[in-house]
């Protein structure tokens, strides 16, 4: 497959040429980045609406990696836009430059680890994996369910997770399986239930706070529709839409999804005015392409679900007037509609709770063996250079 073909190439070159790892500036844009090396606009302006919209997805503080030519053009650049997806640009034979949307190349690690806590579960958790993501999700997941100041030296942490690695060091947030804090003997569990991805203890009573999200605008049909990673077979590449696009007159009124923080308004690459809130449980809405923002609202203000915050319209790199919206859990595009439709979906009972227990107790029984055991294993360590943030504890 030639998609597959061209990264081998690339990942070849990497051991070859002399390749950089970069982190990607704030306030640079796709198209500013083509201008720095000299490449026409024309490769952005001629590209397909979801792959022109997955350049918006850029965000600052993402570590990219470029290759260039002798004469510092550019050869190839991946460039990341979510934990499943990346840029590619690359140069032809022929001087001219080719852009697609591309699968990330990864690995997963999986390990079932335990840790002596000799000063806190975060910084200890941290210190053996080197994985600040790791130990910002064990801490988000417990949130303030228990009192870590009860915990006495000698107590545990055991973890089972997954973690992907890309070119050597670790990629995206953790897929937390399994958790047990023990605090002064007493073992706590969170045990994630996948069929709705939240956290129970072993005896099936929830954690996880319940979330409601709307829809924030009365629209006339669904323009494109979430598509994390589909081979088109007719196309022979990958499309990508990391979100949901409301078609909607322009000036209609946008409406928070639900309950948060404004933490962006402005310009924001090819998404044109936009907004994004923070919401609790590790969510954040993003709504693009408005015409204008609603008077009043700055980066800063807490808004209530149902809040008017803006108008639809066609900035940025759009087609015709709508709205799109984005929404990302912990840091992971995933797809607004499935979330909104959802529902209430936090207590286990009957069947549900029955097939929980039975699918979690080899869980408790593998985080209990990897404590016991003496001769437990360390867990992985990467180099790397952490850009996540800390998440207050």
């Amino acid at each position: 497959m030639k998609i597959i073909f061209t990264l081998i190439i690339f990942l070849t070159s990497v051991f070859g040429l002399q390749v950089q790892e970069l982190t990607w500036p704030k306030g640079e844009s796709f198209l500013t980045f083509l201008d720095k090396y000299n490449i026409s606009q024309k490769l952005y302006f001629s590209l397909e609406k979801e792959d022109k919209e997955l350049c918006s997805e850029i965000v600052a503080g993402i570590e990219y990696n470029l290759l260039l030519n002798d004469d510092g053009s550019l050869k190839q650049v991946l460039i990341p836009v979510s934990e499943e997806m990346q840029l590619h640009i690359y140069e032809t034979k022929k001087g001219k430059y080719e852009f697609e949307a591309i699968p990330i190349a990864y690995e997963e690690i999986s390990e079932t680890i335990a840790i002596e806590i000799k000063r806190s579960p975060f910084k200890d958790i941290f210190d053996a994996t080197e994985n600040l993501a790791l130990a910002n999700e064990v801490m988000r997941v417990y949130g303030r369910s228990i009192n870590f100041r009860g915990i006495q030296k000698g107590d545990f942490v055991a973890l089972k997770y997954k973690q992907k690695v890309r070119m050597g060091k670790y990629f995206g947030n953790p897929d937390l399986i399994a958790a047990m804090v023990e605090v002064n003997g007493t073992r706590h569990y969170r045990l994630k239930n996948r069929h709705n991805d939240k956290y129970y203890d072993e005896r099936g009573k929830g954690f996880s706070k319940t979330y409601f999200f709307k829809i924030p605008l009365t629209y006339k049909r669904i323009s494109s529709h979430f598509t994390r990673r589909r081979w088109h077979p007719v196309l022979k590449r990958y499309r990508a839409h990391l979100g949901t696009d409301f078609a909607a007159p322009r000036g209609r009124k946008i409406y928070a999804a639900g309950d948060g923080k404004i933490i962006f308004r402005g310009r924001r690459g090819g998404y044109g005015n936009t907004i994004i809130i923070r919401h609790a449980n590790g969510y954040r809405t993003l709504y693009a392409h408005q015409s204008r923002f609603k008077s009043g609202l700055r980066v800063g203000s807490y808004v209530r679900k149902g809040t008017h915050i803006g108008y639809v319209g066609s900035t940025g790199l759009s087609s015709g007037p709508h709205l799109h919206l984005g929404l990302y859990k912990n840091g992971r595009a995933i797809n607004p509609l499935k979330v909104i439709r959802r529902g209430k979906e936090v207590k286990l009972s009957g069947k549900q709770k029955a097939t929980f227990l039975a699918n979690t107790k080899e869980f408790v029984k593998e985080l209990e063996l990897v404590v016991s055991n003496e001769n437990r294993k360390l867990p992985t360590k990467l180099a790397r250079k952490e850009s996540y943030t800390i998440l207050q504890q």
